[in-house]
């Protein structure tokens, strides 16, 4: 990223309103996937999805990817969990740039598809190979490209996360999940005004309050089979405790408190796609060394115990 560049690396830069509230930037690039005129033709090897483990956003693709069996026509670059202040780095590969597409600072290739762009450079971010540019880094809609646009591709035992019939719910689930729990955390984290972390705060905990009665009598968010929204869900939960509780002050009660919320957690981490592609140390890294905690002797924490996650969860039962 060159010195005059205007892509933004910092959340206060642009997503603080007046009242002291986290705004989450838009979305940039959001082509969806598909066989229409305007859209992302869907290609085995031509796209190349750039992640970095400690984002929810990002991890959310990489479990669906893993369950639709899309691991080997869609390529994966990782970042660093740490966020720098030139953004999202390649430094865990070799010569410290990303092998396919030479890059060391996700801003580098923001700025080569569109100079005039503002915004963070955010990961999930979608490049196509074949030019060199971002397509999509449309995180809350890419999940759905996936398990729709992308089905010719999907294992012969792909399970069906978006199903037709219940679309409009599980839309309408994610839009909730979103607001108040995926995006809820953040809200509280990044708030610069106690009345607006106070009110994230409180949106949560009734949702987490209202999402536990649901998983009281049922395995799953819609019954007795994983859908898009257990995903969305997943992503949070598993990062509260060890993140989320502590760094964004969001105490009232960890996921290990709500016993319907913590079996169902453990029953997703248990799941293959789910708990392979979760990688505690990046969290715990990238949330308590990075940029969203107050840190400077950049003091790890040693717990918690991550053998509870293995434990028998009686989730079947429902």
């Amino acid at each position: 990223m060159t010195k005059k560049s205007k892509i933004a690396t910092s959340e206060s830069i642009h997503e603080i309103s007046k009242d002291g509230a986290f705004v989450r930037q838009n979305n940039y690039f959001t082509t969806p996937f598909g066989d229409g005129k305007n859209e992302l033709p869907v290609e085995a090897n031509r796209y190349r999805l750039l992640w970095a483990p400690i984002c929810p956003w990002a991890h959310r693709q990489v479990i669906a990817i893993n369950l639709l069996g899309l691991e080997n026509v869609i390529s994966i670059g990782t970042a660093n969990p740490v966020r720098t202040e030139k953004g999202w780095e390649f430094s865990l590969d070799e010569g410290g740039v990303d092998p396919v597409l030479g890059i060391r600072y996700l801003p580098e290739i923001y700025e080569r598809t569109e100079p005039n762009y503002t915004g963070r450079a955010t990961v999930p971010t979608v490049v196509d190979v074949k030019t060199g540019k971002v397509v999509n880094n449309d995180y809350f809609k890419l999940t759905n490209y996936w398990e729709t646009a992308w089905v010719k591709f999907h294992k012969k035992d792909a399970p069906d996360l978006y199903p037709v019939e219940l679309r409009k719910e599980i839309d309408k689930l994610n839009d909730v999940i979103f607001n108040d729990v995926n995006n809820g955390v953040y809200k509280a984290g990044f708030a610069q005004s106690q009345q607006e972390y106070e009110k994230a705060y409180d949106a949560l905990f009734a949702r987490l309050d209202a999402l536990e009665q649901r998983l009281a009598k049922q395995r799953y968010l819609f019954g007795n089979y994983i859908t898009d929204s257990d995903i969305r869900l997943y992503v949070t939960l598993v990062r509260f405790d060890i993140a989320y509780y502590l760094v964004f002050r969001t105490n009232r009660n960890r996921i290990i408190d709500f016993p319907n919320l913590w079996g169902y957690a453990r029953d997703l981490y248990q799941t293959p796609g789910f708990g392979n592609t979760t990688d505690f140390t990046a969290i715990k890294r990238g949330y308590h060394l990075g940029n969203h905690a107050e840190n400077p002797y950049q003091i790890l924490a040693k717990g918690p115990d991550l053998t509870i996650w293995n434990k028998p969860h009686n989730r079947k039962n429902l």
